[in-house]
Parts: structure tokens; C-alpha cells; sequence
């Protein structure tokens, strides 16, 4: 790692540049997995349900302010079960490890 300005003058300057020094050697598991599911899925599941139940709802419910409320019921409801179920899936296999 390149020292960086703002480090001049500083006293812990040396401890710092050691503990990065040593995150950099840390060998484990890759967790661009886990960070996806965790975050990205449920976003992009309450976005998806949201914009098709929008579509589907238009033609049977004409009034806007109904058809968005049930829209966004049926999406936060759908995105918390798809984490329960994530979590579910997870804890089985876990247990099967």
C-alpha cells in the first residue's frame, strides 16, 4: 500500500500501514455471495414485484392511490419471504455441512 499524505505527521502512522499489511494476507472464503443475497436480492425482488404487480393491478383497479398501496403491500410482503426463506435455505445447509 502507497503511503498517503494525510498519514504525515501522524503516530500511529506505522501501526496503521502493519494492520494493513495484514488484512491484505488474510487468505478465506469470498463473500461477494453472501453480500449479493443479503443485499441485492431482496432490493431487486421488492422492486420486480412492485413493478409487476403495477401493471397487472392497472386494469382492475382504476383508482391510483389503492392500486399503489396494495402494489407496495404485495412487494414488501413478497421480499420478506423471500428472506425467510434465504435464511431458511441457508440454516439446512448449514446443517448438512
Amino acid at each position: 500500500m502507497e503511503k498517503q499524505d494525510s498519514c504525515k505527521g501522524c503516530v500511529d502512522k506505522d501501526r496503521c500501514e502493519e494492520a494493513y499489511r495484514r488484512l491484505d494476507q488474510i487468505k478465506g472464503p469470498s463473500v461477494v455471495l453472501n453480500v449479493v443475497v443479503a443485499f441485492l436480492l431482496p432490493i431487486l425482488v421488492f422492486i420486480g414485484v412492485l413493478a409487476g404487480s403495477e401493471r397487472i393491478l392497472a386494469d382492475r383497479i382504476q383508482t391510483e392511490g389503492i392500486r399503489t398501496l396494495i402494489s407496495f403491500l404485495l412487494a414488501l410482503l413478497t421480499t420478506a419471504g423471500v428472506v425467510v426463506a434465504v435464511k431458511a435455505a441457508r440454516r439446512k445447509l448449514a446443517r448438512k455441512r
